[in-house]
């Protein structure tokens, strides 16, 4: 999110499970694309868009993001990639891609029935749009932060922090992107997370949802009360089991449309 100082440290803790959808995503790019032109939108740290170059050696692929931490470690990669700093919500390409790529961003963004058929006009007849985001607005945890927030000495601060924005059905990206494609593919996935540590589910939310929340608090007392707050609520709501693990449900959108 435009604005949200990321830490890649932090973010990278649960690599293996951030990276499993997009790679999930990734091996349903129709095997027949030679793209000219990608675009991997929120590229974070920029594992992903090297990946895509390594797939696509001929073409021109470029990684885009809004935090100058995330793509500070991206361009530390031998990669040939060009590395972008900018927002996804006001990106537009000089060049039509054959290929957008974009794994967990979107639900940064509001407005998903005019931005994602804007995306997809970006694209070249043909070109694909290849997305994942996750349905976390509606999830537990989510629900435990905006709880939070609204509650205590912070509430007025927090007020107008905008977290992660609501996914629509599945049949509404259908409708909106079918009159522009010749194909559209919707579908989740709930990926059960096996988390350790003391309190998983928290440091899980220290390196994406609660990063806005804390940033617009102005000490580090009132920081860490606000999360002594939100841990008491996530602990009673996921427990520890018995062998010392903790289970979180991660439901994910994934889309894939080919450009008519």
């Amino acid at each position: 999110m435009s604005g949200t100082r990321w830490d890649p440290a932090q973010y990278e803790r649960y690599k293996s499970y951030r990276d499993r959808p997009a790679l999930d995503l990734m091996v349903q790019i129709p095997a027949d694309i030679d793209p000219a032109e990608v675009w991997d939108l929120g590229c974070g740290t920029g594992e992903h868009a090297a990946l895509l170059k390594r797939r696509h050696p001929g073409a021109n692929v470029h990684g885009l993001d809004s935090s100058p931490e995330m793509l500070a470690e991206a361009r530390r990669r031998p990669d040939a990639v060009e590395w972008v700093e900018a927002d996804v919500a006001t990106w537009a390409p000089e060049a039509r891609p054959d290929l957008i790529f974009t794994n967990a961003a979107l639900q940064w963004v509001p407005d998903h029935a005019e931005l994602f058929p804007r995306m997809v006009r970006f694209l070249k007849p043909g070109g694909v749009f290849a997305c994942q985001t996750p349905i976390s607005y509606t999830a537990e945890w989510h629900v435990l932060l905006r709880e939070t927030a609204a509650e205590g000495p912070w509430a007025r601060k927090l007020e107008k922090v905008r977290g992660v924005r609501p996914v629509a059905d599945p049949a509404d990206y259908y409708g909106w992107l079918r009159p522009l494609c010749e194909s559209v593919d919707v579908w989740s996935t709930t990926y059960l997370h096996v988390l350790e540590g003391e309190d998983p589910v928290v440091d899980w939310m220290l390196g994406t949802g609660l990063r806005p929340f804390l940033q617009a608090l102005s000490s580090d007392d009132e920081r860490q009360a606000f999360l002594d707050a939100y841990r008491a609520r996530v602990s009673g709501a996921f427990p520890r089991r018995p062998e010392g693990t903790t289970l979180l449900p991660f439901p994910r959108l994934f889309l894939l449309c080919r450009r008519g």
